[in-house]
């Protein structure tokens, strides 16, 4: 058993290798914009695969991307359901507890110049667990994330044998969000409707395709300040790629799809001090579909933890689930 984890930790590190090198691997054609050693900024992070937490206030966007596969620019609603339990682990037959938590944006990508779109995303969220003591119960307005993405380089259907789409862009999130102090020492630093940080997104998309067949990649990286409490959560790094078969026809449309996702925290630190055990990593399967007519679309996403260590072990997470409506702009 020790083998296969070890086997599966390494593999998992060249499905991230491979991300990378498919994302920014373009300098075969004359368009590339492949930066010099791009893979230094991440080592670290790599190293790190080992540790891991959950971030339930933070995966509002992360692994479960910004856009539709449907419409390049949209308004809409998305729901989506996080489960997890957690155990303090002083024990070995220490109970465990469900932690549940629901969340629903509303959610757009506007085009508002050349190239250049603009992806928002206001959550409201209603989470809430069992512990020794009893049920507990928090909601409220979360952090707002506005994020801007630039299309680099983009060929035109049928122009060429493959057609590729590649942006990047950056932004920030505001914390609207209530944060609560009394939530730092539990088993999950994450249950919380917001950080109370301002924080900064990093984040890069791109799309090839082949006829109907296709593949969605996605990148980002959150850069968390400390909040007014001296609280601040680790950098959390996100990834995700999504194979897809777009069938249209009269309006219609329809988009299987199969892929993987995951997210890498590091460390949580409080009054300049890192926090044990709040590093760590999470790798997600996950199938879905979206279906659209005229202008609506509706989608929906299972994912399924493949391997995780969370907390040191003292979370796990169950399953994720999402559903979105959207309007075509």
């Amino acid at each position: 058993m020790i083998n296969d984890s070890q086997n599966f930790k390494t593999m998992k590190k060249y499905i991230l290798l491979l991300v990378f090198t498919f994302q920014l691997g373009l300098d075969s054609e004359k368009d590339s914009l492949v930066p010099q050693n791009p893979f230094i900024k991440y080592q670290k992070i790599f190293r790190q695969l080992d540790d891991c937490d959950a971030c339930g206030c933070s995966a509002s966007g992360g692994s479960m991307g910004f856009a539709s596969m449907l419409n390049s620019n949209f308004v809409g609603l998305r729901y989506f359901y996080q489960s997890y339990s957690s155990s303090d682990g002083l024990y070995s037959n220490s109970p465990w507890y469900d932690e549940n938590f629901n969340t629903i944006q509303v959610w757009a990508r506007i085009p508002v110049a050349n190239n250049l779109q603009i992806s928002t995303l206001l959550p409201y969220n209603f989470h809430n667990r069992q512990t020794e003591t009893g049920s507990q119960s928090i909601s409220g307005i979360g952090d707002l994330t506005v994020l801007g993405m630039y299309t680099l380089y983009q060929t035109h259907k049928d122009s060429t044998f493959l057609v590729h789409n590649l942006q990047l862009g950056g932004g920030i999130k505001a914390p609207l969000g209530k944060f609560d102090q009394a939530n730092n020492g539990s088993v999950n630093p994450s249950y919380q409707v917001g950080t109370g940080s301002w924080d900064y997104i990093l984040a890069t998309e791109y799309i090839v395709r082949r006829k109907q067949f296709g593949i969605n990649t996605m990148l980002n990286y959150v850069i968390k300040t400390e909040n007014k409490n001296n609280y601040q959560f680790g950098n959390q790094f996100n990834y995700a790629g999504t194979f897809f078969y777009l069938y249209e026809k009269d309006q219609f449309s329809f988009a299987p799809q199969l892929g993987f996702s995951g997210e890498v925290y590091q460390s949580n630190y409080q009054m300049g001090q890192e926090l044990k055990d709040t590093a760590g990593d999470i790798f997600f399967g996950k199938i879905g579909f979206e279906v659209g007519k005229d202008k609506l679309s509706m989608g929906i996403n299972a994912m399924l933890p493949i391997n995780q260590n969370l907390t040191g072990g003292n979370v796990e997470a169950s399953y994720r689930w999402s559903v979105n409506l959207n309007y075509g702009l």
